[in-house]
């Protein structure tokens, strides 16, 4: 139904910043000028018809006033709960404001029009769900404040109109959302809006008791592990005092542990700082746990320890010869160290220019020679601490520097852990396989090393987790490698190169007999009085059994060959004590693997027939010899031009190109049939075809093979060749010649043939392998041929043989 739409003329009641809706009771302080003025103007203006005075309750936000007000009537005047004077009004209805008028009293007068408002009749089903839910929304909210009384009352209104206006009792609604209630005229939309609100405020208030929750256990949890941790402290406590010990020896004291421990001037300053701020943190921050693991790290580094160098030399080098048979480049490297060490420490020069005498070395060669155990040799002799830093496969940068310390885990890197580890500031490190370092997306740990190896450097080394200078100029770096070419040529421009390029027979017989018989003896428990190899045994084993650089599978075939005595004397069907000599190897061991090409039948050597000849090669396990054969095709089934075989790369393949240019342009020259290399087609070929093979080293092996093919005339057996071959026939100098020779010294051959100017690479040599070996040293490759082919039978040209 509508309400009447008498205009009004009624005071104004301003309300800062609140508002008040009808049906709504409300006390008001008559201390506020302007409500006492209202109310007295009401009360001047009340008659008999009127009734109760009358005012009109309008918000006023920010100095503005709203544009509908509530009528409402002065229930009562009096005195507040806290004696001020106040009036007890209640809100009627809606008011639209309309233009000022004058009425008695100071009071602001203005005429309005109560607001039309509409209920629906009958209430549709629509509407009763919305009461429903905002009932439900009420209880739920004055359930969780305990406000039980009221929760039955909201209960009992079933006008829409007074339901939505019952909203304004609401504490938690601004005055922007009151003024949107007091403005909606429609009494549906007024619900639909003050659920709204309601259904909002209970969201924010899960979410806010939510996070209360967390908080409040998170603020539980520090308070309990506050508490246990103070009767920890008092449990600590108890037990120095049954210990007898005094407050200060407490371990988790790091100022005075930094102030008693001998650091460098910088590292206690920064020491220090870390502990001031571990003072200043929190038990409980995470940041505290770093720093302790950092002071940790820090106090327990040797800083100023420091071992004394054995300046007894002639006993280093006795240490070494003892430990060690051959290697006499690297024993003299030490011998040379210790030597200027001596001398620096004699006339005061251990430190110059802030740099002490370290020194890199890098030790080069095939698996198996003894470079990992020569650094505990090189330690042995040198009176030092001695730790092992494995680098294989190591392929993040983190692992040489560190980690920064803001990282969950953060550890030192190798290097700091190594001379951790060692307990001193002068140990020999021995970084092993540094060639087998890898690179990703974490970095190059190569490019790390360089800092490290660098002897101009080393000495103010900054790992990422210290931040602090470590001086590294004192520590002796031995790095291992099998393969230079596999090492950063900026690293290894940063290491004195020593090469250890294998042994020789009689040095593997040594070996032998005096480290690796004695250790397999005891790992096979039998006593030296049980079983012996005479040298004659240990020579074949070394010679036939064998074929490497180093001595591991010498090793191996002495564990096998114990093993075998062993369960033979268990089975009884051998008495001990037992010498084993050369004649018994075959009964334990098998045939011998590696028999020399000379001692072969002639007609089973790989030289027998035209077109094959012996180069020497050098591969990742050392020196090996390696066998070149050549055939023509018949002209009927092929093109004349060169077919090469045997998983070649390009340099080896454009030596090929370059010796049969040559015997094609200089044929005549050598009396060799070179008509025959434009009609047919040439084939080279390299044996053991899945091994990769590369280098210029094979031009004169692949020059005699094809001269041998075209002339007939046979490779010498006992020859072989190593050298870079131009088109002009000139023998240019290659590499690795000590290993080649010993390779040739293994395989049984006699004569080697090498560039004429690498003469000098053979005082690198041992000087039984040279007096087992007949070495030329050429300039021109008809100087090859002359040496290495045999003479025509007869002066009859043999056959050439046809690859058809």
């Amino acid at each position: 139904m509508a309400a009447e739409s008498t205009p009004l003329a009624l005071p104004v009641l301003p309300l800062d910043d609140e508002v008040v809706l009808p049906g709504m009771v409300v006390p008001l302080d008559l201390s506020d000028s302007e409500v006492r003025a209202a109310v007295e103007a009401a009360q001047a203006a009340a008659t008999s018809e009127t009734g109760k005075p009358r005012v009109l309750l309008v918000p006023r936000i920010d100095g503005t006033y709203a544009a509908t007000g509530v009528l409402g009537t002065v229930e009562q005047v009096g005195r507040l709960a806290d004696g001020d004077p106040g009036a007890l009004i209640r809100g009627r209805d809606r008011v639209r404001i309309g233009a000022g008028t004058t009425g008695p009293g100071a009071a602001l007068w203005v005429e309005g029009t109560r607001a039309d408002e509409t209920v629906p009749e009958p209430v549709s089903g629509q509407v009763t769900e919305l009461v429903t839910e905002y009932k439900a929304l009420a209880t739920a909210w004055l359930r969780k404040r305990g406000a039980w009384q009221v929760v039955d009352r909201v209960q009992a209104i079933d006008d829409v109109s007074a339901l939505a206006d019952n909203s304004g009792y609401s504490p938690f609604l601004t005055t922007e959302q009151k003024v949107a209630l007091l403005e909606a005229t429609d009494p549906v939309a007024r619900l639909k809006l003050a659920t709204q609100q309601l259904r909002d405020h209970l969201a924010e208030q899960d979410v806010a008791e939510s996070i209360a929750k967390d908080v409040q256990d998170g603020v539980d949890k520090q308070q309990r592990e506050f508490l246990l941790r103070r009767q920890l402290e008092a449990v600590r406590k108890e037990l120095r005092e049954l210990n007898g010990e005094q407050e200060g020896e407490e371990s988790d004291d790091y100022r005075s542990r930094v102030e008693a421990a001998d650091l460098p001037e910088k590292v206690r300053e920064a020491a220090l700082k870390e502990v001031d701020k571990l003072e200043r943190s929190s038990d409980q921050s995470p940041e505290g746990s770093w720093i302790r693991t950092w002071l940790d790290t820090v106090l327990e580094m040797p800083w100023s320890e420091r071992t004394e160098d054995a300046y007894d030399i002639q006993g280093a080098r006795a240490v070494l010869d003892a430990e060690h048979a051959g290697l006499t480049d690297v024993k003299e490297r030490i011998t040379e160290y210790l030597a200027v060490r001596k001398r620096r420490a004699e006339r005061g020069l251990g430190v110059v220019g802030g740099r002490r005498g370290g020194a890199v070395l890098a030790l080069v060669g095939p698996p198996g020679v003894g470079k990992t155990s020569l650094g505990e040799s090189v330690a042995h002799a040198m009176g030092r601490r001695f730790v092992r830093v494995a680098l294989g496969g190591v392929r993040d940068e983190a692992e040489i520097r560190g980690h920064r310390r803001t990282y969950v885990g953060a550890l030192p890197g190798r290097i700091v852990r190594a001379i951790k580890e060692a307990g001193s500031m002068n140990p020999v490190v021995l970084l092993d396989e540094i060639d087998k370092v890898g690179s990703d997306f974490r970095g190059d740990p190569a490019a790390a090393l360089l800092e490290v190896l660098d002897p101009a450097q080393n000495h103010t080394f900054r790992d990422h987790y210290l931040e602090v200078e470590l001086d590294l100029s004192d520590v002796v770096f031995l790095a291992t490698a099998n393969v230079l070419e596999a090492v950063p040529e900026a690293l290894a421009d940063r290491m004195d190169i020593v090469r250890l390029d294998g042994y020789t027979e009689d040095e593997k017989v040594v070996i032998a007999r005096d480290h690796l018989l004695p250790r397999q003896l005891e790992r096979a428990g039998l006593a030296t009085d049980e079983v012996a190899l005479d040298d004659g045994a240990l020579r074949k084993l070394a010679g036939e059994y064998t074929r490497e650089a180093g001595v591991r599978t010498l090793e191996r075939s002495i564990a096998r060959l114990l093993r075998k005595v062993a369960a033979q004397h268990e089975l009884g069907e051998r008495e001990l004590p037992f010498t084993v000599a050369d004649g018994d190897l075959r009964a334990l061991l098998g045939r011998p693997r590696h028999v020399p090409e000379s001692a072969q039948d002639p007609a089973e050597r790989r030289t027998a027939v035209p077109g094959v000849a012996t180069g020497l090669a050098v591969t990742g396990a050392g020196g090996d010899v390696l066998y070149v054969e050549a055939s023509l095709a018949d002209p009927e089934t092929g093109a004349a031009g060169l077919t090469l075989t045997g998983q070649l790369g390009d340099v080896m393949k454009e030596s090929a190109q370059i010796a049969l240019s040559f015997l094609r342009s200089h044929g005549a020259e050598l009396e060799l049939p070179v008509g025959d290399l434009k009609e047919r087609g040439a084939h080279i070929h390299f044996p053991a075809g899945a091994v990769p093979k590369d280098g210029p080293s094979a031009g004169v092996t692949m020059t005699t093979a094809l001269a041998s093919l075209l002339s007939g005339r046979l490779v010498r057996t006992d020859v072989a060749m190593t050298g870079e071959v131009s088109l002009t026939g000139r023998v240019l100098p290659i590499g690795g010649v000590k290993q080649k020779l010993l390779a040739a010294h293994r395989a049984g051959i006699t004569t080697v043939i090498i560039p004429k100017r690498n003469e000098p690479d053979l005082d690198d040599v041992p000087a039984e392998v040279l007096d087992g070996l007949d070495v030329h040293a050429v300039t021109d490759v008809r100087q090859v041929l002359e040496l290495a082919l045999s003479p025509a039978t007869n002066g009859a040209v043999p056959e050439v043989p046809v690859a058809v």
